[in-house]
């Protein structure tokens, strides 16, 4: 924070703070919405581009409703689904940790996940119903139809699946006349624009963020390990480039800004 009006104290200028406020290289925000947002003395900066992702995480978290000891299955091991791998793993469960790329399976089994499940080799659902009897919970953060299939038949009978990821276009391999139909499946929506129906008289979306960069502060959360790039605002292209043709080998990208002299 740079500068305040003479009547604004808390927090003071020259503190690092985190927030979201778009696509911007500054801001003015009323003072209260920076109330719980200053970054601690020695926390690194740039955990701060993790506050809207994290609560997303969250969110789907508290949308699956963890008790502890539940059995949990999670689709997507992309930043978001690595915490909500973390953040599930915090609450009690036992995770099933699915994507196709190694490096995310080993990082998701650092994170705490209980076993990892590679995609291309076979199904999902036929691995965890040998290994648990099926799950009692599904988060699909892949945002693809056929992970979403694949996690209706995941779930137990009575399951929820939680689709936290966007769905674009038809759902070309969504089928909802097998297990979905027989097996009673919950299928409930999770999206930032707002929390669980049943969680609101006592949660909100800056609630979510707060409470996730508290866990990252504490060290529970490492979420600097999920930065893969750190690049130079001025090689964007090259950063866009990166992410169409090696998606693969990008995980979170970050673009630095240097002060203009």
């Amino acid at each position: 924070m740079v500068e305040a009006a003479p009547d604004v104290a808390d927090p003071p200028v020259g503190s690092l703070v985190w927030g979201i406020w778009g696509h911007r290289a500054e801001a003015v925000v009323p003072a209260e919405k920076l109330v719980g947002h200053v970054l601690p003395p020695g926390a690194d900066p740039l955990t701060g581009v993790f506050a809207r992702v994290g609560a997303i995480a969250l969110n789907a978290v508290h949308a699956a409703d963890v008790h502890l000891g539940d059995q949990i299955a999670i689709f997507g091991q992309g930043v978001i689904g690595l915490l909500a791998t973390r953040l599930a793993v915090l609450s009690g469960a036992r995770v099933v940790a699915a994507d196709a790329i190694p490096d995310r399976l080993e990082l998701a089994r650092d994170f705490g996940a209980a076993e990892t499940f590679d995609v291309t080799s076979g199904s999902v659902a036929e691995f965890t119903r040998k290994r648990i009897e099926g799950a009692d919970t599904v988060i699909e953060l892949s945002g693809n139809h056929l992970g979403l299939h694949e996690a209706i038949r995941t779930v137990r009978k009575g399951g929820r699946v939680v689709a936290a990821g966007f769905y674009q276009g038809d759902g070309i391999g969504l089928r909802l006349g097998e297990e979905f139909h027989h097996n009673q499946v919950q299928l409930v929506s999770s999206q930032i624009g707002g929390v669980a129906s049943w969680l609101a008289h006592r949660w909100d979306v800056e609630r979510l963020q707060r409470t996730f960069m508290e866990l990252v502060h504490r060290g529970e959360v490492d979420a600097g390990r999920l930065i893969s790039h750190v690049m130079p605002v001025e090689q964007a292209q090259e950063a866009f480039d990166l992410l169409d043709k090696h998606q693969s080998e990008v995980l979170q990208l970050v673009f630095q800004f240097e002060e203009s002299q």
